[in-house]
């Protein structure tokens, strides 16, 4: 299915968080949303998913206003992973997955959704944590579970804001080789905010990048995250050289960093250093 964004705008009260947001996602294709904090990447993926009311029109499956669709049927089309899922109930891996099971049921569970279930935890190599207790696992097994629970639905569009974010570095590159490798076999759209432009530069195939709630710049990670770009939308100067798998890799240059310059310690902070 092709995801379309058609002038997408929304307030928070008064207060103006994206305005006219144009772009199309097409059919297996892994978009990563990149910007500063407040640039209103995760404001975004709630509008694409109905978690915010927009206008009619704005966001369109395969040019269908999304508006029309009633929740349960939009569940099965996209799937929505948060920055985070914390629980204290003790429920089982393999229950928390079989939630993402919840569009499908009708009167009761059926050999279907459990076969699903154990055919996505396989996929992405955690069948052993399935009678584990999701509170009892580690950041990064929780992020795979959660991922689990949104494949579940069988989703054609997935979104995911900042799945990377508090995992180390192993963990970060296992669950964005899995959404590669989603996007690659079961002709998924992936679309997913991040902060590490590296890493958005490695594993998407075009970047969005936002400044004050509207596109800077779309494109190709190499038209996207040049050196001039950086410095308008972070504020911030970096070196951007080719990676050795040939995708733009950013280095910031520390020393030309003015903010660093103009930082100054409180008296009693500094009487004591």
């Amino acid at each position: 299915m092709k995801l379309t964004i058609n002038k997408l705008s929304f307030n928070y009260t008064s207060f103006p968080v994206l305005r006219d947001v144009n772009f199309a996602v097409d059919v297996g294709e892994v978009l990563g949303i990149v910007g500063p904090n407040g640039s209103g990447k995760s404001t975004l993926l709630r509008c694409i998913n109905r978690i915010l009311k927009t206008k009619q029109n704005t966001v369109l499956v395969d040019g269908k206003d999304i508006s029309g669709i009633n929740l349960k049927e939009l569940s099965k089309i996209m799937g929505y992973v948060p920055q985070s899922s914390n629980s204290t109930f003790p429920f089982t891996v393999f229950d928390v997955v079989l939630m993402g099971r919840k569009p499908y049921i009708h009167w009761s569970l059926g050999e279907r959704d459990y076969a699903i279930v154990a055919d996505t935890l396989a996929f992405l190599g955690i069948g052993e944590l399935a009678m584990r207790h999701f509170n009892e696992l580690s950041g990064g097994e929780q992020q795979k579970v959660i991922v689990a629970r949104a494949l579940s639905q069988e989703p054609q569009i997935l979104l995911l804001d900042e799945p990377t974010s508090s995992l180390d570095i192993k963990h970060q590159l296992e669950i964005l080789c899995i959404l590669k490798s989603l996007a690659q076999t079961k002709n998924c759209s992936v679309i997913l905010s991040m902060h590490d432009l590296n890493l958005a530069s490695r594993f998407s195939d075009r970047l969005l990048m936002l400044k004050k709630g509207s596109i800077f710049a779309v494109g190709t990670p190499e038209s996207v995250l040049t050196e001039e770009n950086i410095e308008s939308v972070y504020g911030v100067k970096a070196r951007v050289t080719d990676s050795v798998i040939g995708k733009p890799q950013v280095t910031p240059l520390i020393s030309e960093f003015n903010g660093i310059r103009d930082l100054k310690l409180p008296a009693e902070i500094a009487a004591k250093s």
